[in-house]
């Protein structure tokens, strides 16, 4: 990319920049649309392997990269008719390679994002979701800034490296905010996440967990055999709450429940408070508060008028 911005500012700048840059310059163009196609398979499949098949994709590049070698001054500033097609047909293959490596690379993310669409997508994934998404639209207004210039000088040719240079520092900035460095295609390595889910829900729900005031995110995380930092992730990532307010969630139904039964209509406010798992007199009234919108107290007046 800065060969291809060099060579731009100096055939911009420079009155007799040899045809041998501005050849081999064009023919980066058809290395960086296979290298795109890569970088988007290695982002998005844990198992990406580089193949000696993709070599195949490199052949255009080395044809037109060791012909520029070939292109003398003399033969460029002829300007007869062979020329010119020869050029034209050079110019028109490169643009139209680099923008179908575009397309099929736009293709292949929302290959993935379809087969995605109906899963719960973890961070890592949208996070690399959003970053090619950027990468495909800072590439695309590449493509168009260059293309338009060959026809009929839409726009100064200085604009193509200026374009290029701007997106350069937009994706560098994105791939900071993002981190996408710290992340590639493990993100959709298929894990135990989902079942790991399950288990937590099967003991805190249906064993009733959340009933214990010692309950803790450690002590849950021994019982599933997995680190505390796993359980947290997976609670959040399931049940959109943090560890605490899932399993305050449940305590709070069953507290309703007590407050406006029959059976237990006699109970004071603390004792259906520590029967419901919370420790403290304060920790309910809060919790409470949190997912109802009022007290406890307002909540069984209501509830026996």
């Amino acid at each position: 990319m800065a060969f291809r911005i060099g060579k731009s500012v100096m055939l911009y700048f420079g009155n007799d920049l040899e045809p041998i840059f501005i050849f081999a310059g064009l023919a980066f163009l058809l290395l960086i649309g296979p290298l795109l196609r890569w970088y988007v398979l290695a982002m998005t499949r844990h198992n990406f392997k580089f193949s000696k098949n993709y070599l195949a994709e490199l052949v255009p590049f080395s044809l037109v990269f060791v012909m520029s070698f070939f292109v003398s001054r003399k033969w460029f500033e002829t300007n007869n008719k062979e020329v010119i097609i020869v050029f034209a047909s050079a110019l028109i293959f490169i643009y139209l390679h680099f923008a179908f490596y575009i397309f099929l690379s736009g293709r292949l993310i929302q290959k993935v994002k379809r087969a995605y669409r109906n899963v719960l997508q973890t961070k890592s994934q949208k996070a690399i979701f959003e970053w090619l998404r950027v990468v495909i639209i800072g590439f695309i207004a590449i493509w168009i800034s260059y293309f338009l210039n060959i026809i009929e000088d839409t726009v100064p040719y200085i604009v193509g490296p200026i374009v290029y240079s701007v997106v350069i520092y937009f994706l560098s900035y994105k791939a900071f905010q993002l981190k996408t460095t710290e992340i590639d295609g493990d993100a959709f390595k298929k894990n135990d996440n989902e079942w790991l889910y399950n288990k937590i829900s099967e003991l805190v729900i249906n064993d009733k967990l959340y009933l214990e005031s010692d309950l803790s995110l450690s002590s849950l995380s021994k019982l599933v055999g997995k680190s505390t930092q796993n359980t947290s992730e997976v609670i959040n990532q399931y049940a959109k709450r943090n560890f605490n307010d899932f399993i305050n969630y449940y305590r709070i139904q069953d507290a309703k429940r007590m407050l406006l039964d029959v059976t237990t209509k006699n109970y004071t406010i603390s004792t259906i408070a520590f029967d419901a798992g919370f420790s403290t007199l304060s920790s309910f009234n809060s919790a409470f508060k949190k997912f109802e919108g009022t007290t406890p107290s307002l909540y069984k007046k209501r509830g026996s008028n």
